[in-house]
C-alpha cells in the first residue's frame, strides 16, 4: 500500500511552518496575484524563497497556486511570475485555464497540477490533461467514491482529492455571483462569499418590503455550504488508490491548520499501519469541532450532495479558542514562553495542542511578561508571556482555552 499524500493550506509563512511541523507532507500557497484567494495575506517572491527553503530542508514538497482564469493582458506578468516559480524551485504549478496551461508549458519546466477549478468530473477529462503533460489532476468536489474509482481505473495521472474544508455552493467552484453583485470576480481570486449572504426576497411593485426566503424573519441563508468533513470515510479514501488528500483552507487560523492537519496526520497513519484494526477515533473527531468550522458534511463523496446547506446562519462555530503559541520551552523551570494570540489570565484552564505529543489540559498559576515581571493578565495580542507548565511541552504547540 502506499501511503497517500497529506497536502495542507498555507495562506501566510506562519501557517506554512505549522502545516508542516503539524506532519503535512506538502502544502499549497499563492502568490500576491494569480491565485483564487486574493484576500489572503499570500506570499510575497521574498516570502515564497523562504517558504521554498523551509519546506524541502524539511524533505517535504510546496506546490504554488495559478489558478485563476486569466484574460489577455495578464498574460505578461505571468510569464514573468512563472519563471521566477521555476527559478525557485516550488514543485508543482496548480492550474485550471489552457491558456496558464501553455505558458508554464513553454517558458518554464515546472510540474503541472490541474486545480479542481477545471472542474474534472470524468475520466476522458482527466486522460486529456495527463496527455497534455499535467502529472495530477485535481478531481471536482462533486464526484463521488464510485465516480473517482472510474477515474484511477482509467487514467494513470496522480488524482487529488478535498477530504476537508469549506464548500463552495457553485459547480467546481465556478461562480459568477460575486462578479454580479459586487464587480468581485471570484474567478480571479476576488471573491466576496456572495453566498454567505442573508437573502430576502423583493416584489417588484413592492420595492420596501422585503419577504423572508426561510421560516422565521430573519431571512435565509440560502447558499450557504457545509463544511466538508471525509475523516470519517479515509479508509475508503486510501483505498481508492489517491495520491494526495487536501484540505482547504488558505485563509483560515494557524489553529484551524495545525488541529485539521494533525488529525489527518494521525489517521491516514494509523490506517496505513494497521488496517485491518483501524477505527476512527474520538479524539480525533473532538480535535475537529475545536477548529472555526461550520456543521460538517461528507459532500458528494457518500450519497448525493443533499442536505448540504446551512438555512440558519453563515457564522462557523468552534469549541476552544486560540491563545497562544509556544516559542521556547525551558526544561529546567518548566517555563514555555507564549506569543500570545488571546486574552488569558491566571486561573484560566488551558490545553496544549503539540505537533507531536498529546494534548494536555492545566491551570494557569504563574505569568511573567517579557521583562521578567509577574502580572495576573495578558491582555494585549501578541505579547510576549511566560507561563508554568505541568509537563514538557513542545516549541509551535498551540495554547487554547
Amino acid at each position: 500500500m502506499t501511503k497517500p499524500e497529506l497536502l495542507a493550506p498555507a495562506g501566510n509563512l506562519e501557517k506554512l511552518k505549522t502545516a508542516l511541523i503539524y506532519g503535512a507532507d506538502a502544502v499549497y500557497f499563492g502568490g500576491k496575484n494569480f491565485s483564487l484567494r486574493a484576500f489572503g495575506d499570500n506570499f510575497t517572491r521574498e516570502d515564497i524563497l523562504s517558504a521554498v527553503e523551509f519546506t524541502h530542508s524539511m524533505g517535504k514538497k510546496i506546490y504554488a497556486a495559478v489558478n485563476i482564469f486569466a484574460r489577455n493582458d495578464d498574460f505578461d506578468a505571468l510569464i514573468d511570475y512563472l519563471k521566477f516559480l521555476d527559478c525557485a524551485e516550488v514543485d508543482a504549478v496548480l492550474v485550471s485555464d489552457l491558456g496558464v496551461f501553455s505558458l508554464v508549458k513553454e517558458f518554464t519546466n515546472l510540474e503541472i497540477h490541474i486545480s479542481t477549478q477545471a472542474n474534472v468530473t470524468n475520466w476522458r477529462a482527466a486522460k486529456f490533461f495527463h496527455d497534455l503533460g499535467a502529472s495530477r489532476i485535481v478531481l471536482a468536489r462533486e464526484l463521488s467514491r464510485e465516480e473517482i474509482l472510474s477515474v484511477k481505473e482509467n487514467c494513470t495521472a496522480e488524482l487529488e482529492i478535498f477530504v476537508h474544508g469549506a464548500m463552495c455552493i457553485s459547480y467546481s467552484g465556478r461562480c459568477w455571483l460575486s462578479k454580479y453583485l459586487t464587480g468581485r470576480d471570484a474567478n480571479r481570486g476576488a471573491c466576496t462569499h456572495s453566498c454567505r449572504w442573508k437573502y430576502n426576497l423583493v416584489e417588484e411593485t413592492r420595492p420596501e418590503e422585503n419577504f423572508s426566503v426561510g421560516e422565521d424573519n430573519r431571512g435565509s441563508y440560502v447558499m450557504n455550504s457545509k463544511d466538508l468533513c471525509l475523516l470519517p470515510h479515509v479508509d475508503k479514501i486510501i483505498q481508492s488508490g489517491v495520491a494526495s488528500l487536501k484540505i482547504e483552507g488558505r485563509m483560515k487560523s494557524v489553529n484551524y491548520v495545525a488541529g485539521v492537519v494533525k488529525v489527518y496526520r494521525a489517521a491516514i497513519d494509523s490506517y496505513c499501519a494497521n488496517p485491518e484494526e483501524f477505527k476512527i477515533r474520538d479524539e480525533w473527531l473532538a480535535e475537529l469541532d475545536k477548529v472555526a468550522h461550520r456543521p460538517y458534511t461528507t459532500g458528494f463523496f457518500i450519497g448525493d450532495g443533499k442536505s448540504t446547506e446551512i438555512y440558519e446562519t453563515s457564522k462557523p462555530s468552534r469549541s476552544a479558542n486560540f491563545l497562544g503559541i509556544v516559542r521556547a520551552f525551558d526544561a529546567e523551570t518548566m517555563t514555555a514562553t507564549i506569543e500570545q494570540r488571546g486574552k488569558f489570565e491566571l486561573g484560566n484552564r488551558v490545553e496544549f495542542l503539540q505537533p507531536q505529543g498529546k494534548t494536555f489540559s492545566q491551570t494557569l498559576t504563574s505569568m511573567r511578561d517579557e521583562n521578567d515581571t509577574e502580572i495576573t493578565a495578558a491582555p494585549h495580542a501578541q505579547q510576549t508571556v511566560k507561563i508554568k507548565v505541568s509537563e514538557p511541552v513542545e516549541i509551535w504547540s498551540l495554547m487554547r482555552e
